[in-house]
């Protein structure tokens, strides 16, 4: 499916000290104005904790094939259903703590609700829902170089397969059916989440440059894995005042097809189930205000 819009919102970034000192104060006293939607973006000196609060909304509309858009006739030659919108829903809860000025641990877990509109070959309209816990991620931030106005550190984190593979919803063949693989809540696998991440900084203004890869490690229980992801973005961003920034992002992502398959599902269906219709590219350029709240 195409991307029609995407929405983030950083609705309330809290952040307090241990150590009395203003949490988004780091080395140098600088400020950090990556935008909110970069995760890992950034460390924290000795002593600092942060939580975090996330809503993210995405509303996808139409379908495509390589760079070339499709009607619902299109599609309905070589499948009995397709979709044609599905809208994603997530509130990301986050928590950062570093017990040394080189490293900062990070967790992120997000509640998802995602809702899809297809139609069949016959007419019928119908929509599937699945809503909960997504996938839980554990990472460590490792500064290589945080001298001056530049700062470089490598990530190594882990995703652990908290969401739900084994959602299901009524449609008209069948109620209580097992939903296809993008309306599934997580990857059923342990991930590895290895990347790296250089900012830099002066008095108004500051830039950065992140790779985040995820790297499935086995087959879920339903005999599947979802593809590897490549996930590359660079951004620039200006301080307004102390604690308001604006940002713009330029954001690329690259994922491959799912290997294997879920028995339970009839990929000659609808173009979701089928797994070797799931790898894609894709550039975003982005915009976004970061409102933060200092001690």
């Amino acid at each position: 499916m195409k991307l029609q819009s995407a929405v983030l919102f950083a609705a309330c970034v809290l952040a307090s000290n241990v150590n009395a000192v203003n949490l988004t104060q780091h080395h140098h006293d600088h400020i950090d104005y990556s935008p909110v939607s970069v995760m890992g973006g950034h460390t924290h000196s000795r002593g600092s904790i942060m939580f975090s609060y996330r809503f993210i909304q995405m509303r996808m509309d139409g379908m495509r094939q390589g760079t070339d858009d499709l009607t619902d006739a299109d599609v309905l030659q070589d499948f009995m259903v397709t979709p044609t919108r599905m809208s994603m829903q997530m509130h990301m809860f986050g928590f950062m703590y570093a017990p040394a000025d080189h490293l900062t641990l990070m967790a992120m877990l997000p509640l998802v609700k995602k809702d899809m509109d297809h139609v069949t070959r016959m007419g019928a309209n119908f929509t599937t829902r699945s809503e909960g816990l997504g996938d839980i991620k554990i990472s460590g931030l490792y500064v290589l170089k945080g001298s001056g106005h530049h700062r470089i550190h490598l990530h190594a984190g882990i995703s652990l397969p908290a969401g739900d593979i084994d959602q299901k919803d009524d449609t008209p063949a069948m109620a209580n059916a097992v939903l296809p693989y993008p309306m599934q809540l997580g990857s059923g696998s342990w991930d590895l989440l290895p990347g790296i991440t250089y900012t830099g900084h002066d008095e108004a203004y500051s830039w950065g440059a992140q790779a985040m890869a995820t790297i499935r490690l086995h087959d879920n229980d339903n005999d599947y894995r979802l593809g590897n992801r490549l996930d590359l973005t660079a951004w620039g961003s200006k301080k307004i005042t102390r604690d308001i920034s604006g940002s713009l992002r330029l954001k690329g992502m690259l994922w491959g097809d799912i290997e294997g398959e879920d028995a339970r599902l009839n990929p000659q269906m609808v173009p979701t189930a089928d797994t070797d219709l799931q790898a894609g590219k894709r550039i975003d350029l982005l915009a976004g205000v970061n409102l933060s709240s200092s001690q």
